[in-house]
Formats: C-alpha cells, sequence, structure tokens
C-alpha cells in the first residue's frame, strides 16, 4: 500500500519496493535509481525491503522487481500480478561447470547444484535443460538450494562436490572461470527469453496508476537511460555488486550482458513474453490462463 509523508518540507509518495534475488540481474536499475537521487527528484521515498524469504501474501502488499517470480504466482495460485516495467528480456544465469565438461549436453549424469524447480531462475533452468536434451529429473544429479551469492557453490566446485552450477549474477562468471580453469556451458539469457524483472504491483492492494508507482517507474526508466548512456557511471555502481572483479573485468560485464540487453525505455515485448508463457505453464504443469498482454501492461503512463 502506498502512503504519503512530508520529508524535510516536502510532500512526497512512500512506497514499499520488494527485491527477491540477489545480485545485477535483479537490483542494478532500483540501485541505480536510489543512488543517483532519481526516486527523491521524481517525489517518492522508497523502501527497498529484501522480500527473498517473505511468502506471497506479504510480498503482494507492495511492488517487486521480481517479475519472473510474480508470474510464476500468477500461473500457479492466481494471484493477479502485472508487470509494469521490464529492465531484460535475457536472466543473468549461467553454467559454471569443472574442468571437462564443455557443453549442457555434458552434464548428463553429473551433479548440478541449482534452484528449486518452483522457483523463476530454477523453472527458467530446466526449460533451458530440456532444450539441450536433458531430463532435469533423470539425466541430471541435482543438489538444489537457496539462491544466495552463490559463494558455497564456488568451494563445492573446488572440492570436487559438484560438477556444476547454475550461478547469477552476484559474479562476473566468465572471469571466475577463467581464474580457476572452469568453463562457462551457457547463458540462461541465450537459451531462454522472457520479460523480466522490473516492476510488479497487485492491484488488490496497488493501483497500477497510483502516483507512487507512477514515480518509481519514471525513475527506473531514467536508471535504465543511465544504463545504456553512461557507462561510467553503470560499471561504478556494479563495482557494489562485483567488488571482488577488476575493474575490467566489470567493464566487460557489462559490455556482454548489461549494455546490449537491458532495455531502453521499460517496455515488454509481447511477442516474447507470449512464448516464455507458454514454455513456463509447460514446465509447471499448469495451464496459461492469460497472455502477455495480460500481464505486460508496460503501457502504463503516469495521467
Amino acid at each position: 500500500m502506498t502512503l504519503t509523508d512530508t520529508i524535510k518540507g516536502t510532500f512526497m509518495y512512500t512506497i514499499d519496493l520488494a527485491y527477491v534475488g540477489r545480485g545485477l540481474h535483479e537490483e542494478l536499475a532500483a540501485y541505480i535509481a536510489d543512488q543517483e537521487d532519481y526516486y527523491a527528484q521524481e517525489g517518492v521515498h522508497v523502501a527497498l525491503r529484501d522480500g527473498c524469504t517473505w511468502d506471497e501474501e506479504r510480498l503482494r502488499r507492495g511492488a517487486t522487481i521480481g517479475l519472473g517470480r510474480a508470474l510464476l504466482s500468477r500461473l500457479t495460485d492466481a494471484t493477479p500480478w502485472v508487470a509494469l516495467n521490464v529492465n531484460t528480456h535475457r536472466p543473468l544465469f549461467w553454467f559454471l561447470a569443472r574442468p571437462g565438461l564443455t557443453s549442457l549436453a555434458d552434464l548428463a549424469g553429473r551433479r548440478l547444484a541449482v534452484h528449486a524447480p518452483h522457483t523463476a531462475p530454477g523453472c527458467f533452468t530446466r526449460i533451458v535443460l530440456r532444450k539441450a536434451g536433458l531430463d532435469p529429473d533423470r539425466d541430471i544429479d541435482t543438489i538444489v538450494r537457496m539462491p544466495g551469492d552463490y559463494g558455497m557453490d564456488l568451494r563445492r566446485l573446488h572440492d570436487g562436490s559438484i560438477d556444476a552450477a547454475l550461478v547469477g549474477s552476484t559474479m562476473a562468471p566468465e572471469a571466475v572461470a577463467a581464474e580457476h580453469g572452469w568453463h562457462v556451458l551457457g547463458w540462461v539469457g541465450d537459451h531462454f527469453q522472457i520479460p523480466t524483472v522490473g516492476l510488479a504491483v497487485d492491484p488488490t492492494y496497488t493501483d497500477p496508476n497510483d502516483p507512487a508507482v507512477q514515480a518509481v517507474l519514471r525513475a527506473h526508466r531514467r536508471a535504465l537511460q543511465v544504463i545504456h548512456n553512461d557507462p561510467d557511471t553503470t560499471v561504478r555502481h556494479m563495482q557494489t555488486f562485483l567488488g571482488g572483479h577488476t575493474a575490467d573485468e566489470i567493464r566487460a560485464h557489462y559490455k556482454s550482458f548489461i549494455a546490449p540487453h537491458f532495455t531502453t525505455d521499460g517496455q515488454a515485448d509481447l511477442a516474447v513474453g507470449d512464448t516464455a508463457i507458454t514454455a513456463v505453464a509447460a514446465e509447471l504443469g499448469v495451464p496459461a490462463t492469460f497472455t502477455a498482454a495480460d500481464f505486460y501492461r508496460t503501457t502504463t503512463t503516469t495521467p
């Protein structure tokens, strides 16, 4: 629910905004909007909340960055989430593997650390594995773990207790692979596209046209412009997330995965969205009861 407040004599709206994953994929646009003071300039006080372990009932009472989780929730339990802004169509997750594995097909019979099937990254991973000709339940020894900074995965890759791991954007996987002599078997975004991460609300509690929501949308779209037009500023902010990497490694990561694939205006490609919804529903074993145009209402603008 949005409220109003007065901060230092200026009338501002307020809103809770929850992230449900960690790393650049989830947080970059919101982080830039916060650090560059775009929220305040747009007249909204945003309380950034860690919703990674929240249940859906608590999450739906504010705005969320996690469009993948919102989409799965709408498919499986009919929570009427709508997405108002999309940051990218290519999920920032990678398959990182020990020496000896050079392709996704090589995961057959191997131990893979991965997110749970009912989570968005876990579901996307299963779709990618099936495209590679692998049954994720029969052909791979999956070790399910909670998302985090993936540090434990790196330790297990070192000691050989796992052969590969699906890792997210808390690291630059190509730099990590080069350092340790490992391999990046594939980027999920190369194999599966879906309009993901941005801003979603449940209209049961939050009107998409609420002034606070519209102010956040403006701030996030300004942040997307920074990502495209100001590499130095973007790389500087990325350093916060990738503190274990050199400036050159971060800039290379930006050039490969961020600049070419983040949207400039927050708009969803509805054709990509329809294909993705069909694939996700099939993987979850539920009917696709809505279209991309129903879910991705990215034409919402300030009156």
